[in-house]
């Protein structure tokens, strides 16, 4: 055997060797740093940089550029124009008499065709004066599109908290299993040393230890399938939170219980004030009746001041032979073939649409809450419950184990007991995840304002 005998010095050189490694390695990318994160700052995250949010802020940015532009509609619109152009005036059978010819006799001779050059530049403004309400009733759409724009941000922050919530809980939710298929691992472990050390001292059959053997690799499974759920519930959160999937979380919170103090009653009254989905609703119902408005101007009188500036002439660029012109343009629809009733009748057609799916949207606002707030308080119940049973299995497995050792219990008694204390304790973290999530679900449900 070699021995190496380093000196002090040496030791302190080697130690400050791999204290720089292992800094080095922490700044590498393979090396991120685990990311400690609240529900709160998780929440954060998610609404700053998930793409849905920024999303509707588009939509909103378009529907005030597109009130712009609908505004613009009523203002005078000038355009300039330039016109070049180069024409044949043919004679047309015109003659002229040739006094010149040789015999001193006139005669007949054609009129040629010529080419003529012409420039004319111009500049015409038009200034609407009335248009039989469309422009009003187009920009008045226009400023109620913003509003749906600017709900449906309100409705995308909320369903990315929510989004966010349920995937913080989900965590939360995995890690405790990971930490109780762990324990049910060891206390199964434990029982096998246990069994085995019966067996060799004869007072057991090799069933006992085959069977506890079994017990403990299928408890190996579940552990392993407990880590992978965890695993991808982590990837899930940092996906909505926009970080890469294999970023490391710690996360901060626990699982816990907080009584709600609301009545379904005043939840659903909630939701019908502060609903989003149900405000844009509401808007979409007035936005197809001012389309009604818009679709009936086609049959009105529309009125137009109109102004206009020309010159033309043969020689580049035409600013010579100036001619203006002022006056009023009024146009009366006389006959379309039936296109405004058409229209009339469409937009009538898309007020009913909007007026049911207002109702629709109402009722499912209201369905939605009521199912949230009852599996929130189902959830509530089946937390007292649980608890009771985790006390009870405990207490229940710890007997068991004495009687078996005492050898006047069976290894399936231990075995039962141990598989009721996990699954009790399962159902319990399952309840206060379900209570945590329903209440998030009821929040998202009521429309409660993102902070």
């Amino acid at each position: 055997m070699v021995k190496f005998i380093l000196s002090s010095r040496k030791v302190k050189q080697v130690s400050a060797l791999l204290t720089g490694t292992m800094l080095m390695a922490v700044s590498l990318p393979g090396f991120a740093a685990p990311v400690e994160l609240t529900l709160d700052e998780a929440v954060a995250m998610a609404l700053k940089s998930n793409p849905s949010v920024k999303i509707s802020e588009s939509e909103l940015e378009k529907a005030n550029w597109d009130v712009s532009v609908a505004k613009a509609g009523k203002a005078p619109s000038v355009s300039l124009s330039h016109n070049a152009s180069r024409y044949k005036t043919a004679a047309s059978g015109a003659y002229v008499y040739n006094y010149n010819s040789p015999t001193d006799r006139p005669y007949k001779v054609p009129v040629p065709d010529y080419l003529t050059t012409l420039y004319a530049n111009s500049i015409d403004l038009t200034l609407p004066l009335y248009t039989g309400g469309k422009l009003e009733g187009t920009i008045d759409k226009a400023k109620l599109a913003v509003k749906v724009a600017d709900l449906g941000i309100a409705e995308a922050q909320q369903q990315i908290k929510l989004d966010a919530t349920n995937g913080y809980y989900s965590i939360l939710q995995t890690r405790n299993l990971v930490t109780l298929r762990g324990e049910s691992l060891d206390r199964l472990a434990e029982h096998l040393k246990n069994v085995e050390a019966q067996y060799n001292a004869g007072t057991v059959a090799k069933t006992d230890v085959l069977r506890s053997e079994v017990e403990k690799a299928d408890a190996e499974q579940n552990l392993i399938i407990a880590k992978n759920s965890y695993e991808l519930a982590v990837s899930s959160l940092n996906n909505i939170i926009s970080l890469p999937l294999d970023t490391e979380l710690i996360v901060k919170d626990e699982l816990k219980y907080q009584k709600f103090d609301k009545t379904l009653e005043d939840c659903i009254k909630v939701a019908l004030t502060n609903r989003p989905s149900l405000a844009q609703a509401q808007v979409n119902v007035d936005i197809a009746k001012t389309s009604i408005k818009v679709a009936e101007s086609g049959n009105k009188l529309t009125v137009a001041a109109t102004a206009s500036e020309k010159w033309h002439d043969s020689d580049f660029p035409g600013t010579e032979n100036n001619t203006w012109s002022i006056g009023i343009n009024a146009s009366y629809n006389l006959f379309d073939g039936g296109l405004v009733r058409a229209q009339v009748k469409g937009s009538k057609a898309e007020l009913t649409k909007a007026t049911e799916q207002l109702r629709q949207i109402k009722d499912s606002v209201q369905l939605e809450v009521r199912q949230a707030y009852l599996n929130m308080l189902e959830a509530e119940k089946r937390i007292e419950t649980s608890k009771v049973a985790v006390v009870k299995g405990e207490e229940d497995y710890k007997i068991a184990q004495v009687r078996y050792s005492a050898g006047v219990g069976t290894n399936l008694d231990v075995i039962d007991s141990q598989v009721a204390l996990t699954s009790a304790k399962t159902d319990y973290v399952q309840a206060l995840y379900d209570y945590n999530t329903s209440r998030a679900k009821l929040n998202k449900a009521m429309g409660i304002a993102v902070n």
